[in-house]
């Protein structure tokens, strides 16, 4: 009997753990209005991280951004959104790579908008994660709101998404003389390390994968 209720009792706990870190990963905001130039970070510290936010009423003033730190996916649902001028939605997973993001969003007033989930470039000789992937982005907008275009960027609605990986911007000569200074000053030590190369790491010039973006009405 004692066995059994010992069991009964890491089963409820276990289900407690487990409603607490679906509820982490659940926001729900009323309104919020960003000014000119500020942002707005959600992050984590735990892996393979979900986050699941709907806001009411999102006000971005002139490059205002919403970033999305150590976030695989995204699911943002703005009811009703003001972006007078231009405004940054950004996401990483921190390791390099973009955050995959579905966005829901009814525009009030939207002038340009830019959703960033692409990958980041390695940086040889410091610590980082290889070149990373562009994330996967879909932008549904609610088609009795303000309708984006992705044709002119000096119009207004104007939304760009970028899902391009990392690595496209690598000097390979730039680190070939790194990695040489690098094995260069582990000769002079004596150490025979080369120092400030993470575990010994060097990551190649190769790019990440790019990802895929859509927009569509609802």
């Amino acid at each position: 009997m004692k066995a059994k209720s010992i069991l009964l009792l890491l089963f409820f706990l276990g289900m407690n753990m487990a409603l607490l870190k679906a509820q982490d990963s659940v926001q729900h905001i009323q309104k919020l209005e960003l000014a000119k130039k500020k942002k707005k970070t959600f992050s984590v510290n735990r892996r393979d991280s979900t986050l699941v936010l709907t806001i009411d009423t999102l006000i971005m003033q002139d490059k205002s951004s919403l970033a999305f730190f150590g976030k695989k996916k995204v699911r943002l649902t703005v009811k009703y959104a003001e972006i007078p001028k231009q405004a940054y939605i950004i996401g990483t997973d921190s390791k390099n790579n973009g955050s995959d993001m579905q966005l829901d969003f009814r525009f009030g007033q939207l002038g340009a908008l830019y959703v960033l989930a692409g990958g980041q470039d390695a940086n040889n000789g410091t610590r980082t994660f290889p070149n990373g992937n562009g994330g996967n982005v879909v932008l549904r907008y609610d088609k009795s709101g303000i309708i984006p275009q992705q044709e002119n960027k000096n119009k207004p609605n104007y939304v760009l998404i970028d899902t391009k990986a990392g690595g496209y911007r690598v000097n390979p000569q730039s680190d070939l003389r790194n990695i040489y200074s690098q094995i260069g000053m582990g000769i002079r030590s004596g150490s025979g390390r080369m120092g400030g190369v993470p575990q010994g790491q060097i990551y190649s010039g190769s790019p990440g994968k790019d990802g895929k973006s859509e927009v569509e009405g609802y």
